[in-house]
């Protein structure tokens, strides 16, 4: 049995994956066991590549549990953008992250300073 879950992937992290940025790749090998992806950077992943690449990303994306956005997390969302005027992605990565009480993994300081969120993990700085 694996290990439990304790990070949910910003975006970022797989971008930059995907642009060859090692310590992102690192980090999603050694932590590939508790790590899991929301639908949000499911469908922004596979926006950014063609019809013929996407299967490729999507093989990878289907590696990790895809946690899906349910009404308590919308709710949870909701609050979130209220109180810190988050764009409607950020604030629902941030309520999947803490409605499955997991470290959100983002470079994202601007919105998700790491000294003001406990919940954040920033894993690397480019």
């Amino acid at each position: 049995m694996g290990r439990p879950l304790r990070y949910l992937a910003d975006s970022v992290i797989l971008i930059d994956h995907f642009n060859g940025i090692d310590q992102a790749t690192r980090f999603i090998v050694d932590h590939r066991s508790e790590l899991a992806l929301s639908v949000i950077t499911r469908a922004e992943l596979l926006t950014g590549f063609d019809t013929e690449t996407s299967a490729m990303v999507a093989g990878l994306l289907d590696r990790f549990p895809n946690l899906p956005i349910e009404a308590p997390v919308a709710d949870l969302a909701a609050r979130l953008r209220r109180d810190y005027r988050w764009k409607l992605p950020d604030a629902l990565q941030a309520a999947v992250a803490r409605h499955h009480g997991l470290s959100l993994v983002t470079r994202n300081t601007r919105d998700f300073d790491p000294d003001r969120f406990g919940f954040v993990t920033v894993p690397y700085r480019l």
